[in-house]
């Protein structure tokens, strides 16, 4: 432990514009590949199977949600205390953290694959599976479920890798599984008529080559040798400690998800849609969400090593540098977002599959109303992994909170109470601008005490 790294690391002194775009595109691509297991899986089941079947995948998405959020417990949080090591000069202890990191998405993997084999159908129920979705989402969790180790598995790595200075690689080895998944969706569902079977056949073989290809990465480690360790509570403390915000704004994301299933469901039935037409919206939304998601939260991620490493060489100019420019990029992205689901949502939402005129109805109004502050929809993220990164957990944590848990679930509840189904969708915009508000105060606040540190150096 201790030992120094006397090279120096471009992380530190390279320009932060190359760095952004180095680290964060293949995050974002490699959460891109990621989206496009549930992406290419929702267009082919919605033409294959029709509607029912795209409401399924919507009340199976809790899960893999759930999947990801323990993914991002472990990973985030092995990779920012990597980092943070790495950028201290303290190769050992990166090396504990890392080797640690590993053994703790092995064992994870199989306790999460464990806890949804054995509750499968009480699960599907309380995430708002109606009475004629429940068999398309039986069917299609009970293969899914068997993938779920290898996800969380190489989404940790992706992680790791990514933090050891190989983003390509990282981006790689989850963009094979994905290519290959897409091949396999039409091979299993249009030449093999296997239904919702082949999609998530399909699904779990795609995720296994992402882990394999991550595994053959590991002998190669770039900045200390990577071995499984068994986990020290000082260690594991403290990767628990930084990758909980992430982990905690997917498991409210994940509820949600849930509670706005179960809202769409009791207040499609009382409407002129019925329960099954906004249950199947939502499901196109969602995975459309996805792909606005990929771009925020990768270029999140691929900040990470920038942000942790000049945290801990004290570097906090570039720590601010890193945030104002990713901040910009976000925020360019989230606006052809904007422009596109406003301007083309009939034409969005066909690609999914086809419906009656009423399903049409709910999908465009849908898109347009619950979306609508899409344009600010990164800073967020952003603004949670800059706290996350800089060593900054409560921050975090309350922050990651705040979109999801202390304003949109809320909304969800009351909104519908007063103005029936029209109430679920305002909860959205609303929410989305009260967090942005919330994120550029807090991220204000930071850059002010950087500035008193900054004075001091």
């Amino acid at each position: 432990m201790g030992q120094e790294i006397n090279v120096p690391n471009p992380l530190g002194y390279a320009p932060i514009v190359g760095l952004i775009r180095k680290y964060a595109v293949p995050a974002i691509v490699s959460m891109l590949v990621t989206a496009a297991y549930n992406i290419t899986d929702q267009i082919f089941i919605g033409h294959v199977v029709g509607m029912l079947g795209n409401a399924a995948t919507n009340i199976a998405f809790p899960v893999t949600i759930f999947c990801t959020a323990c993914a991002l417990l472990i990973g985030a949080g092995t990779a920012t205390n990597f980092n943070i090591k790495l950028g201290a000069r303290q190769s050992g202890e990166a090396a504990l953290f890392a080797g640690m990191g590993v053994t703790i998405a092995g064992v994870l993997g199989l306790a999460v694959f464990l806890l949804i084999f054995l509750f499968k159908t009480p699960i599907l129920l309380v995430c708002g599976a109606s009475e004629n979705v429940l068999p398309y989402a039986s069917l299609y969790l009970g293969i899914t479920v068997f993938g779920l180790p290898f996800l969380l598995f190489s989404s940790v790595s992706s992680y790791l890798i990514r933090a050891d200075g190989s983003p390509m690689y990282s981006m790689v080895a989850v963009a094979v599984g994905a290519v290959l998944n897409v091949f396999l969706d039409w091979l299993f569902m249009i030449v093999i008529p296997w239904g919702i079977q082949g999609a998530a056949a399909a699904t779990i073989i795609g995720q296994f080559v992402s882990f394999f290809l991550c595994l053959l990465y590991f002998p190669r480690f770039k900045n200390v040798p990577l071995k499984p360790i068994i986990p020290r509570w000082i260690y594991l403390k403290n990767i628990l400690k930084l990758g909980l915000t992430n982990f905690t704004n997917h498991m409210v994301m994940m509820t949600v998800n849930i509670v706005l299933n179960n809202t769409l469901k009791h207040y499609g039935a009382l409407s002129v849609y019925g329960p099954d037409i906004p249950l199947a919206v939502a499901a196109v939304i969602s995975k459309l969400n996805t792909i606005l998601l990929s771009f925020a939260v990768g270029l999140a991620q691929g900040c990470q090593p920038i942000l942790g490493f000049n945290t801990g060489a004290k570097n906090y100019s570039r720590v601010k540098e890193t945030y104002k420019k990713a901040a910009a990029v976000t925020i360019a992205i989230s606006v052809l977002f904007f422009l596109a689901f406003q301007i083309f949502p009939l034409q969005i939402v066909s690609i999914f599959g086809g419906g009656s005129d009423q399903y049409f109805d709910f999908a465009k109004r849908y898109m347009r109303i619950y979306m609508f502050m899409v344009f600010m929809f990164g800073i967020q993220p952003l603004s949670v992994n800059y706290f996350t990164a800089t060593g900054k957990a409560k921050q975090g944590i309350i922050l990651s909170l705040s979109r999801q848990g202390f304003i949109l679930i809320p909304l969800l509840i009351i909104l519908p109470m007063l103005f029936g189904i029209d109430g679920v969708l305002y909860a959205g915009p609303i929410a989305d601008a009260l967090a942005v508000l919330l994120s550029l105060s807090w991220v204000w606040s930071d850059f002010k005490r950087l500035d008193i540190r900054i004075s001091k150096d």
